[in-house]
Formats: structure tokens, sequence, C-alpha cells
């Protein structure tokens, strides 16, 4: 019998929403359940009445009442939510009023403020009024080149209470990788900051923002964030004003748009590491009720919570992070390094602002490890009730860490999905024990399964990670394509019906979900198939290891499995320690996982979200062009992996 890491205390379940959520659902229903598992098996047997009690119990505000839940639920896609509901997406994240502390930002120079629930609704009305001012119309698209501050989330809030569609960029992307995006979409109003605070520097970010404003047509207005500089010289970008002068001089109420549930929210972005990404659009009521969902229900977020999740507006997870305003908790912003202030920022606002919930990646709490830190020791950390992890696997030894030497008494909930949902597929859940190495549970009202080659669910398999059934926040299409083709192309074409994520996992014997990796990074030495996360698990562990990448070279007619390793500081790559990676990997996995060749280099390239990109580096050696290098963070870094002589014998 495997053993909890966390094992949930009665106090913790009596109290958590998810029970509140039960017994309502009884109630109401005449229904029995018990516990987290009875639930989403009814929320699938009964999706209409499932989120129509989400949406009841979280309290949604729209214009008129629900009459109708789901429309054609046996189409996927082509299911209708909530048809005839109209709400707007800001007023829901509006709903509070009062002087509770909304929202707290923090840049890496120490600068900090914050604004109220009251404030933050005044202070987007006046800017409502300014964008309206310049013809924004429900639909209209309006950007921000932004750092993640409280400035990101009022231009967002303003914008979508007029019904006009936010998407952003973080203000690390180079001028290709900017227009790649938000040339597709056409803004109207792009919002952007004169610069930002990364690593103990502070980066200009006008210039590249006066050569982008010249290749988007149709900006009507630059408005620019005084960030670096009080007062920013903006004469030589056109159309641009600050901020403050931007803003519109007298206060009135907000008029909130009521439009249909599927209105265009949200448009987000694909990697972008194999081509122009693609424009995936989000709707305002799927976006809402999923985001309220996952919070209340699987984070067990409440109003006297404050929130953090460290992130840029480049990444879905600030979209994810800001729906907490509708549970009316507070927000912790935070730009920067993660590793400002000695590698200790970031525990600090732990403290420093009483953060209930703190999210972060994967590769944070690795290095955490890495560096022999023990936040248990070092921060008071009393106030931490949920540590949430994603980007990348969780390995099961950062379960250990965060058990043995972060804080014992801590949910720790590993959440998998993306930005082609803008939520999770799989999720935590504070009612419920946490397991080495294994995300909780799959999220309330998604079909989410493990498939093998012939579509068939299966447990304690390696397998695609599918849906089979319809949700809310399903993208309502791409940008730009008018019949559905790339949409559908993207995610049902393997299984007609059935949402494909591109995700290699599986379902363990207590129900958890193990992510392997990419599918398409997915490893084939002799027809076996092997997930990349298997191996960066052991590999990792490895004091000397710093990060890793693994790719398959084309070789003989089969592929070989090839790993690059990042070292620790003054650590060579000799045959004793190349024999310790291997002998890690063949006795936590199997001989096929061993590589072939273990190759050392100097840097390891990511998207600009943090990303290792493994595809690119199989291009890369196989000698095929990688198609937009401005997605990545890092570029130079591909050329390490070129003409490799390791590579030809």
């Amino acid at each position: 019998m495997i053993v909890p890491l966390w094992t949930p205390p009665e106090s913790r379940i009596s109290s958590a929403r998810l029970t509140e959520f039960i017994d309502l659902v009884n109630k109401r229903y005449g229904l029995g359940l018990i516990g987290f598992h009875d639930l989403h098996r009814w929320s699938l047997k009964t999706p209409g009445l499932f989120w129509r009690a989400v949406w009841d119990f979280t309290g949604i505000v729209s214009s008129n009442p629900v009459s109708d839940t789901l429309a054609d639920g046996d189409k996927f896609p082509g299911a209708t939510w909530f048809p005839g509901v109209r709400l707007n997406f800001a007023e829901n994240l509006l709903r509070y009023r009062d002087d509770k502390v909304a929202i707290v930002s923090v840049l890496e120079n120490g600068r900090r403020k914050e604004i109220s629930f009251r404030q933050l609704y005044k202070n987007v009305a006046r800017l409502a009024i300014a964008l309206r001012h310049e013809g924004v119309v429900a639909g209209d698209r309006v950007v921000g080149f932004m750092p993640n501050i409280m400035e990101a989330v009022i231009a967002m809030l303003a914008t979508t209470s007029i019904g006009a569609i936010w998407s952003s960029c973080s203000p690390d992307f180079g001028i290709n990788g900017v227009l790649d995006r938000f040339g597709q979409i056409e803004p109207k109003i792009l919002f952007s900051a004169d610069g930002y605070f990364y690593n103990g520097k502070s980066c200009d970010s006008l210039q590249r923002l006066a050569e982008i404003v010249n290749q988007i047509g149709g900006l009507k207005q630059v408005v620019v964030v005084p960030v670096v500089n009080e007062t920013p010289a903006v004469a030589h970008i056109n159309n641009a004003v600050l901020f403050e002068e931007f803003l519109h001089k007298t206060e009135s109420e907000i008029v909130f748009e009521q439009l249909p549930f599927d209105h265009p929210l949200y448009v987000m972005y694909s990697s972008g590491t194999t081509g122009v990404p693609k424009c995936i659009v989000h709707g305002a009521g799927g976006t809402l009720i999923q985001h309220l969902k996952e919070h209340q229900l699987h984070v067990g977020l409440k109003r006297e919570d404050t929130f953090f999740y460290f992130t840029t507006c480049g990444w879905m997870m600030w979209n994810w992070l800001v729906s907490g305003l509708a549970s009316g908790a507070t927000l912790v912003l935070y730009d920067g390094s993660p590793f400002a202030g000695n590698g200790n920022i970031l525990l600090d606002l732990i403290d420093d602002e009483s953060i209930n919930i703190f999210g972060t990646s994967a590769k944070y709490i690795s290095a955490l490890e890495k560096e022999g830190r023990k936040p248990r020791d070092s921060h008071r950390l009393d106030t931490l009730k949920t540590i949430l992890s994603t980007g990348s696997p969780l390995a099961h030894q950062s379960y250990d860490y965060v058990y043995r030497d972060f804080k014992a008494d801590v949910c720790l909930s590993s959440i998998s999905g993306g930005a082609d949902i803008v939520s999770c597929f799989v999720a935590g859940s504070e009612v419920l024990p946490v397991f080495r190495g294994e995300i909780q549970v799959p999220g309330l009202g998604m079909a989410v399964e493990i498939w093998d080659d012939s579509g068939h669910a299966v447990t304690e398999q390696k397998g695609e990670l599918v849906c089979s059934k319809p949700f809310p926040s399903a993208p309502v299409g791409f940008w730009n394509d008018e019949d559905g083709s790339k949409y559908s192309r993207a995610y049902f074409e393997r299984w007609p019906g059935t949402w494909a994520h591109g995700d290699y996992g599986e379902v363990t014997a207590q129900g958890g979900f193990i992510i392997h990796g990419r599918s398409d990074a997915v490893l084939n030495p002799g027809g076996i198939r092997i997930g990349t996360a298997e191996i960066y698990r052991q590999v990792e562990c490895l004091d000397e290891i710093t990060e890793s990448i693994v790719i398959g070279q084309q070789w003989q007619n089969d592929v070989r499995v090839i790993l690059f390793v990042l070292l620790s500081e003054g650590v060579q790559l000799d045959d004793e320690l190349q024999q310790r990676i291997r002998q890690s990997i063949r006795e936590n996995t199997t001989p096929r996982h061993v590589p072939v060749k273990i190759i050392s280099v100097a840097d390891i390239p990511r998207t600009i979200s943090g990303k290792i990109v493994e595809l690119a580096v199989r291009d890369v050696i196989h000698g095929r062009e990688v198609k937009n290098t401005d997605a990545l963070a890092n570029p130079e870094a591909l050329e390490l992996y070129r003409d490799l002589v390791e590579l030809q014998t």
C-alpha cells in the first residue's frame, strides 16, 4: 500500500468549499454523494446539473436568469453552454467593491503598491470611459505588452467591461515575437510599460515598442505605464500617451456590456516554436465558470485568502490568477526574477504578504532543492496552506523536498492544462491525500482519461491524455479560422469527438495522474514510447546536474536517446558521472530509457515562459530549420547543438 505524503486534517475537510458544495448538491438533488470522487462521477453523468450548481454556488452575475445549461451536449466541438445567458466577465471580477485589499503589486527592486476593491473599481471605470472615447467597442482587440503589474489587470478589466478582447505578451518578448502575436489580431489600443526590472537590471521597452507600433496597422492609441522612469519620454512613439494622462478625469459607474456566454474574452497563443503561433480565442463565460470551479472547489480559495502565482503576462497562469478577484481574494503580483534578494524574494513574499496559496513552477521548486534551501528553517510560512506547481511535471523527489524542507503541513497540488483551455485538465484537491509524484485528481466536470493507441481508456499504462466530453472552457475557436478546420485539426483529428491534448501520461492505482511529457516529444527507441519527463526525474535528482534536455536522434533506421546536461558549477562530465547517470536511469526506469550519448552543454534553450524546447533541439541536431526563434528566451543556445561531432558516430 502506498502511503501518502500528506493527508488533510478533518478540520480542513469539514471547512472546505468542496465539502460545502457537495452538501448543496446533495440537498438540491436528493443525492448522497460522499467526497470528491463521488462528485466527479456525478459531474460527468449529469454535466448540465453540475455546471448549473457551480454557477449558483459561485454566485455568477448575469443580466438574465439561466434557463438552460447545455445544448447539443453530444457534439464536441459544437456543444453550447448556457445558451441565452448574458453576462460580463469584468462585472464578475469586480463584484466586490469594499476596502479590502484587492491587489498587491511588488517589483523586483522592492517597490510595492496596493489597491482596494473599491479603488480598483474606480480605476477600471476611469479607464473604461477613456477606451470608449477612443472608439473601443465589443469585439475590438486591446493588447498589453506589459510586466505583471496592477495596471495590466486594470487594463484587462476595462477592456472586457466593454466586451472588447484582451491579449497580452510579457515585455521580454522580441519584436518579431510580439508582431507574430499581436499582428494577427489587429489591436486598436496597445498598453505597454516603459520597461521592467529583472535580475538586478532595468530593461527598456520603449525602443522595441516604437518599432512594434510602426509595424501594427490600425492602432489608434499607445498607452505607456511608467515603471522604470517616473516620466518616460514617449514623443518618438506614434500616438503614445502616458497612463495617467489617458485615464478619464471624472468618476462614474461602469457600463458593463451584457454579452453571450461564449462572447470572446481572451486571445491566447500557442508557443510558436514550430511556426507562427496559433491564436486561441476563449469565451468569457467558459473562462469564468471554469476558473471559479478550479479556484473554489479544487484549490479551496476563499474571500479571506491571499493568492499568489509566479507568472508573466505572457503565460496563461496570469489569466488564471487574475480570476481570483471573482472570489474576493487578495492577489499578490510579482514582476522580476524569482531568485532576486539572494534567492529569497518569493519566500519573503509568503511571510510579508501572509500568502495562503502560493503558485510557482516545478523548476523553481527543483532549483530551491538544488541550492540546499530549507524554507521551513529560514521563513515562518505560518499562513501557507497550499503550494501549486505547474509549467512542467513536478519530479517525484520534489514532492519529498517540499514535505521535508519546505513545509510539512501543506497541500502540494501539481496541476496541468494549458493555454489551449486556459485552465486545467488535472488538478489538486485540498480534501484528498497527496501521493508522491502524482497529480491528485481529474478536473471536476472534465472527462479526462488516458487512452492507448486504439482509443481505449487504460489505467497504470502510459498513453494519450484525452477529454471525451465537452467542457465550458474549450476555445470558441481560432482567430481567422472561419470554418473551424484549424481548430478541429489541432485537437479532434486523431479521435473525432474527443479532445486529444498532446500530453503523454498515465492514471495511477490511486486515481491520480502522472504526466510524462508532451506527446510530440516522446522518444521511440526500438518502437518503445518513452516520455521525456521519465528521464528528467532520474537525472535531475543528481546534485551535479542543474538541468537537462533529452531528444531522440534518428540513427541507423531507429531512434537513439541523446541526453544533454547542464552541469553544476565546477562539475565535469567524466566517466564516473556518466556511469551514475546511466545507473540512476536504468535502475528506476528501463534499459530502453538509458541514453546512448550524454553530452554537456552550456545552456538549454527555452521559451519565454520558461519551458524547454525539445522539438527545436531535435530539429537542430537533424539539420532542420527552427521556424520561429523569436518565441525563445535564449535562441542563441540552439547553436550549441548544431553539428556536434559527438552525434556523428
